[in-house]
């Protein structure tokens, strides 16, 4: 019954990892894999929906996504190991990081 339940967690963010592959070979082909971040916007928000479900790693990936625009910063900034102290479902806006600084910047300090 454990393993049904958790396929069934599983199915949409695998939907979702899904949908970021086919951006990555239609869209990003087309438009030009350039990108400030490292890891990229797609390889980030495919990685938090990995370590921390669609939920979290959905509202991680969006924040990043807007944290990528014109005026907005660069660098290296990985997924973190672990949610943010005080994030929950119901303030899913704590899940995310929505402005710097990056992590390595907040380890040099």
């Amino acid at each position: 019954m454990s393993s049904l339940l958790s396929l069934l967690e599983s199915l949409p963010a695998g939907a979702a990892r899904a949908l970021i592959l086919v951006y990555r070979v239609t869209f990003s082909a087309f438009a030009g894999r350039s990108c400030r971040y490292a890891p990229t916007c797609s390889e980030y928000a495919e990685e938090a929906i990995a370590k921390h479900g669609l939920w979290a790693g959905g509202w991680m990936g969006f924040a990043r996504i807007c944290r990528c625009r014109p005026g907005g910063g660069e660098g290296f900034d990985p997924v973190p190991e672990r949610l943010p102290a005080g994030a929950s479902a119901f303030t899913p806006w704590r899940y995310a990081r929505w402005r710097g600084p990056f992590r390595c910047e907040e380890v040099d300090e």
